[in-house]
C-alpha cells in the first residue's frame, strides 16, 4: 500500500494527480489523508487535478490507515437556544469551508451526557469534538473531560472547548473563550456611571463557569468604583425567560429597592421586562434593564435591550479553524475573543 492506504493501481493514479497538480506524490497523500497541513492554494490545485482525472479514493483502505472521518461534532445543551444556534452557524460555515460535515449532538444540560457524547465521537473518529457552553465546577467531571482530551488526541482527533476555561496545563485541547468577566464589568460600570446604585443581578447559577465569571465582573465593577453590591439583590436561578419573569415578580412583591436589573442573559432580561411592565414599572424611566449575549431578540424587545455583545459566529469559526489546523498553529490553541456593550433604549440615568 502507498501513503494513502490505496492499492498499487491507485499509486500510479496518485502520481498522475501529483503531475497534473505540479506537486509531489506525498503532498497528494497529505491532501487525501487530511492529517497534515497543506497550503490552501496547493490543496485547491490537488483537488482540481483529482476532479479532472476522475480520481476516486479507496475510502475503506484509508479508514484502515487510521484517518478520521471528515466530521466535526458540535455538542450543545439545547439546539433551540439562540446562543448555541448562532455559534452553530459559525461552526457549520467553517466546517463546510474545510470540507467537513457537521454533526449536531444535544445534551440537555446533563454533564454525564456530555461525557457520553464525547466518548461516542472518539469512537466515530471525528476530526474535532466541539463542546460549547459553561463548565461545571465538578472535580470528577473535569477529570473525565481531561481523560477524553488525551484519548481524542491519541485517536488523531481534538477536543475543543468553546466558552469555557481550559482543563489545565498540558491537556491537549483547543480553547476558544470570550471575555465573559470583562463584559459584565463593562456593563456594570455603565450602569453605575449612569448613577444607578442598587443593581439587582438575576440569574446566578452556582458552579457554572459562565455565571461565575459574570458575577465576578459585576462585583469587581462595584469594588472598582467604590460602591457596594447588595448580596440580597443577587438572585440564583437559571438562564431562562420564565426565571427572569418569576425573579423580577418576586422582587417587586417583596418590596425590595432597586433601580436597575442586570439579567444574566438576554432571555432572562425578556422575562424581567415582562414582569416589570405588568407590575406598572417603567423601563427605563423607573428601572434600567440590561442583558448579556446580544441575541437577535434583544433588539426586538420593548424597549430595545442594552446588552453585552458576544462574537457568536466567530467563536464557532475559530473553534473549527484552530482544531483542524492545530499542527500549523500550535501556539494559537487558546484564544480569548473580545466582548463589548451595546447601548439601546432600556437604560437611562435615574430620574429621567
Amino acid at each position: 500500500m502507498n501513503a494513502t492506504g490505496s492499492t498499487g493501481k491507485d499509486a500510479s493514479t496518485v502520481r498522475d494527480v501529483a503531475k497534473r497538480a505540479g506537486v509531489s506524490a506525498s503532498t497528494v497523500s497529505r491532501v487525501l489523508g487530511g492529517t497534515y497541513p497543506v497550503a490552501a492554494a496547493t490543496r485547491t490545485r490537488v483537488l482540481r487535478a483529482m476532479r479532472e482525472l476522475d480520481y476516486v479514493v479507496n475510502a475503506h483502505a484509508r479508514a484502515l490507515g487510521g484517518s478520521t472521518n471528515k466530521t466535526v461534532a458540535f455538542v450543545v445543551d439545547d439546539v433551540t437556544g439562540p446562543f448555541y444556534a448562532h455559534v452553530a452557524r459559525g461552526v457549520e460555515e467553517q466546517a463546510s469551508a474545510e470540507g467537513r460535515l457537521c454533526m449536531l449532538c444535544t445534551t440537555h444540560g446533563d454533564p454525564q451526557r456530555v461525557l457520553a457524547v464525547v466518548e461516542m465521537m472518539r469512537e466515530q473518529r471525528a476530526d474535532a469534538v466541539i463542546v460549547v457552553g459553561g463548565a461545571w465546577d465538578d472535580k470528577e467531571y473535569q477529570e473525565r473531560m481531561t481523560h477524553f482530551a488525551h484519548a481524542l488526541d491519541r485517536a488523531g482527533s481534538r477536543l475543543v472547548l468553546v466558552g469555557r476555561p481550559p482543563l489545565g496545563e498540558g491537556v491537549p485541547a483547543t480553547v476558544v473563550e470570550y471575555d465573559n468577566e470583562n463584559g459584565a464589568f463593562a456593563m456594570t460600570t455603565h450602569l453605575l456611571s449612569l448613577g444607578h446604585r442598587r443593581i439587582a443581578f438575576l440569574g446566578r447559577v452556582p458552579g457554572l463557569s459562565t455565571s461565575s465569571q459574570r458575577v465576578e465582573g459585576f462585583l469587581r465593577a462595584h469594588e472598582t468604583l467604590g460602591r457596594e453590591a447588595d448580596p440580597a439583590l443577587i438572585v440564583d436561578g437559571v438562564f431562562t425567560r420564565s426565571f427572569g419573569y418569576r425573579a423580577a415578580s418576586e422582587l417587586l412583591a417583596s418590596g425590595a429597592e432597586f433601580d436597575a436589573v442586570f439579567a444574566a442573559t438576554d432571555m432572562v432580561a425578556a422575562g424581567v421586562l415582562q414582569a416589570l411592565r405588568e407590575g406598572g414599572v417603567r423601563v427605563p424611566g423607573d428601572v434600567s434593564v440590561v442583558g448579556y449575549d446580544d441575541i437577535p431578540v434583544a433588539i426586538d424587545l420593548h424597549p430595545a435591550l442594552t446588552t453585552v455583545s458576544i462574537p457568536h459566529e466567530e467563536l464557532g469559526r475559530t473553534a473549527v479553524r484552530l482544531a483542524l489546523h492545530r499542527r500549523e498553529l500550535p501556539d494559537a490553541q487558546h484564544q480569548m475573543l473580545g466582548t463589548h456593550i451595546v447601548v439601546r433604549g432600556s437604560t437611562v440615568r435615574p430620574g429621567r
